[in-house]
């Protein structure tokens, strides 16, 4: 039997023969499957035959997973071929007889992984001798505003191309044309979606173009899509990538023929020529990525490792950067519009891009892999709470109670976990406050985007080099207080911003809203009540009053396994327990069942209900 391995820590694949039936993984040499690192157990997991199905028993405390399933010890887990299997650093899984390695869903082929290192290679080389002939290694002089030193650049680079693709291997091109076509079949696939353009692949300088060979180019796109079964509806676009990704190497193998040689040329050109100038002049292999729809957080984990997250789920992908020099180059091509600065005085920094997506920088001596970048994309097609009740995030009779709390003013937390969506549910949920209000946005890196009229967006500020001119959170939060605001929305508290927040709530800003870090409710109490004496000493009990007279509900988010991201509890704080000087708190909608239950709500009547019924905030349905 073969095995597909998947060392995450390092990037690298292999298929591993495996003759015994039952076999062993584990780190001692005794296994059929030898693994090491330090979360790894002598005798890890046992997998076995019965009849024709496979199971797999976790022999050890240390966590095993399937598929994003835990594997309970002493419960064997039956398994399919291509099921994931997580241990550690590591990824496994049982490759079909007669199939191949790249047959694992979300991994490349071992022979795409090969061609793709020879298509960096190659482009390095390229950039190698462009930067030779501009002198761009003495004079580091690289002025995209200059026209003439653009056109000079892209001259060279044609000219480098010209030379170099002569000698270019058959499979190279094949694999090069590979990428290319799958780029303008991804956007193709939004467009016809969404109605728009997503990506552009067109070069800087329009005059490379030929108009026959981009209108065969536009027929190959068109004739591959058309064989897809897809839906083009707009709530269906992740939907439809999926099935794309999933079907694009065999019709790609099947219209490979058909393509001429000269074409062939005519796209490692383009491909090639996109790739350097996109290292020359934009964000070098994340350029692409941040153009895909689907793709909604990118992991830069140093130079040669590149994940993003699809649906929910992490994913390696082919790309890498040419050097450390250059993923440098490009983290300062991010951060420096932005007012942003990082060195080994100034570690980590947070910034954003002109889209809006988040970026995190870390690098040494605080990072020991090199320099990683996270960026967090801004969701070029925003979230309505129609489309939240469409992928089961809420049920429609609390998505209703939620509109009506944020029309009667209610003031609301949002609380959960990293990355389970608190952003997308409070930009939701603020699209509900009225047009005619003032809403002061305050945010660390600005995300939000609200419909109304009337938003003055606030965005906090680190020192410059001298330590000086810093404007944190809790800067803005009180300066929000003297711009006469109806609603004060938050982005995120984590510090002793919180007691000039709750403060707001108490003065006349009902309405407001924000997000908390915590994975429960009550956790998010707590959570409170810590940075509240973060920001002064004051008697617990006091601190507790604060939370209860300023904080109306709870909403709490959670990222389950499989990348669902699901409203779990909507929670009221009602009062101070008498006997034991708790809050009190009572679930109004639950999420029963895990991740596949419903959201229901819990029987309890909120002590505002019968107000905002009578307003006509709610229907008395919702609690039905």
């Amino acid at each position: 039997m073969e095995i597909w391995l998947h060392d995450n820590s390092t990037n690298q694949r292999r298929v591993l023969q495996v003759d015994a039936d039952p076999f062993v993984v584990g780190r001692s040499d005794e296994c059929d499957v030898r693994i090491s690192g330090p979360f790894i157990a002598r005798r890890h997991a046992r997998i076995f035959g019965k009849g024709n199905q496979f199971f797999i028993e976790n022999l050890t405390r240390s966590g095993t997973r399937v598929a994003n399933r835990e594997v309970l010890r002493d419960a064997p887990l039956r398994i399919e071929f291509g099921d994931e299997i997580q241990i550690a650093q590591f990824s496994l899984a049982l490759i079909r007889p007669g199939g191949r390695a790249g047959d694992v869903p979300g991994a490349p082929s071992d022979d795409q992984q090969a061609l793709q290192e020879k298509l960096i290679e190659f482009e390095r080389a390229v950039h190698a001798e462009l930067l030779d002939r501009m002198n761009l290694r003495v004079t580091a002089s690289l002025n995209k505003s200059d026209n003439a030193f653009v056109e000079q650049c892209l001259v060279h680079l044609e000219d480098i191309l010209d030379a170099r693709c002569r000698d270019m291997e058959g499979e190279l091109v094949a694999h090069t044309c590979r990428t290319h076509i799958h780029r303008l079949v991804i956007a193709e696939v939004v467009r016809q979606c969404q109605g728009r353009f997503q990506t552009d692949y067109q070069p800087a300088d329009q005059r490379l173009l030929d108009p026959q060979r981009e209108q065969a180019m536009a027929q190959i796109v068109t004739s591959i899509v058309d064989m897809m079964p897809l839906l083009f509806d707009p709530t269906t676009v992740n939907e439809d990538l999926t099935v794309a990704e999933e079907a694009f190497d065999d019709l790609f193998r099947q219209t490979l023929p058909s393509i001429t040689r000269g074409l062939r040329r005519y796209i490692v050109h383009r491909t090639v020529s996109k790739d350097v100038q996109d290292i020359m002049f934009g964000l070098g292999p994340l350029q692409d990525l941040l153009d895909m729809a689907n793709v909604s957080e990118i992991m830069v984990v140093g130079p040669s490792r590149i994940y993003v997250e699809k649906n929910g789920l992490i994913q390696p992908t082919t790309r890498s950067f040419f050097s450390e020099d250059m993923l440098m180059s490009v983290i300062e091509r991010i951060i420096t519009p932005v007012g942003r600065r990082v060195d080994h005085s100034t570690p980590l920094v947070d910034a954003r891009l002109s889209d809006g997506s988040r970026v995190n920088v870390i690098i040494s001596p605080l990072s020991l892999v090199g320099p990683c970048v996270t960026i967090r994309k801004f969701g070029w097609i925003p979230f309505t709470i129609d489309d939240l009740i469409e992928r089961g995030s809420i049920s429609a009779p609390c998505a209703e109670f939620l509109q009506g709390c944020v029309i009667a003013r209610k003031n609301i937390i949002v609380s959960g976990g990293t990355g389970s969506g608190k952003t997308t549910l409070l930009n939701t949920l603020s699209a509900y406050a009225r047009p005619g209000e003032r809403i002061v946005t305050i945010e660390e890196s600005a995300e939000l985007r609200l419909p109304q009229p009337h938003v003055v967006g606030l965005e906090s500020r680190p020192a410059n080099v001298e330590g000086r001119g810093e404007f944190t959170i809790r800067h803005l939060v009180r300066n929000a207080l003297r711009m006469r605001p109806d609603r004060i929305i938050v982005g995120e508290v984590r510090g002793p911003e919180a007691l000039d927040m709750l403060q707001a709530m108490n003065t006349g800003h009902d309405g407001s809203l924000s997000t908390i870090h915590a994975n429960t409710p009550n956790e998010a109490m707590q959570r409170l009540e810590t940075l509240v004496l973060m920001a002064v000493e004051m008697p617990i009990r006091a601190v507790r009053e604060q939370v209860v007279s300023a904080l109306d509900l709870i909403v709490q988010v959670q990222r389950f396994p499989n990348g669902a991201r699901r409203v779990t509890h909507v929670t009221e704080i009602t009062e101070i327990d008498r006997e034991t000087d708790q809050i009190r708190t009572e679930d109004i909608f639950v999420l029963h069942e895990g991740e596949q239950g419903r959201l229901r709500h819990s029987g309890y009547m909120p002590s505002f209900a019968e107000t905002m019924i009578d307003e006509g905030g709610i229907e008395v349905g919702v609690f039905l």
